[in-house]
């Protein structure tokens, strides 16, 4: 295509254009609610006319009142001691004492396992020290080895 076809092909555009507009302005009426073109001052709306408007006002209209009757209602229920108190009440003791126990836990294994030992020294007629038990107890381990040998 030359450009004199492209400029005619624009030409021919712009002047559907233009007519559309022309035809299209006809159709549509420009209507003032606000502003009377006449007197050229605002409308002021009648009493009579259907015109509703949604204000920020009428949406926070009974909003005070409730908010105030609610805040009595609420004041007026007598304060309920069950709904305060937790449910378990010593649930804080235990969440204080459960880093102690964890130690004390381990102590007392310790404590079992030297018992045992000892017991068991005793029985074998060892000494009922730690260190007579911890001999039996290797004294133990050596023959069950030698025994599946």
């Amino acid at each position: 295509m030359s450009l004199q076809d492209t400029s005619e092909a624009r030409k021919a555009r712009l002047l559907a254009l233009k007519a559309r507009k022309e035809g299209s302005s006809g159709q549509g009426i420009i209507k003032n609610r606000n502003f009377d073109p006449e007197s050229r001052t605002l409308k002021k709306h009648t009493a009579n006319e259907d015109v509703e408007m949604d204000t920020v006002e009428k949406n926070v209209e009974g909003l005070a009142e409730q908010v105030i009757r609610e805040d009595e209602e609420k004041r007026a229920e007598e304060l309920n001691v069950f709904n305060i108190a937790p449910k378990r009440p010593n649930w804080d003791l235990k969440r204080e004492t459960d880093k102690k126990l964890a130690k004390l836990e381990r102590r007392t294994q310790e404590a079992i396992h030297t018992l045992i030992r000892q017991r068991l020294a005793a029985q074998k007629g060892e000494s009922e020290d730690i260190v007579g038990a911890m001999n039996a107890q290797e004294k133990a381990q050596d023959e069950a080895l030698s025994d599946e040998d």
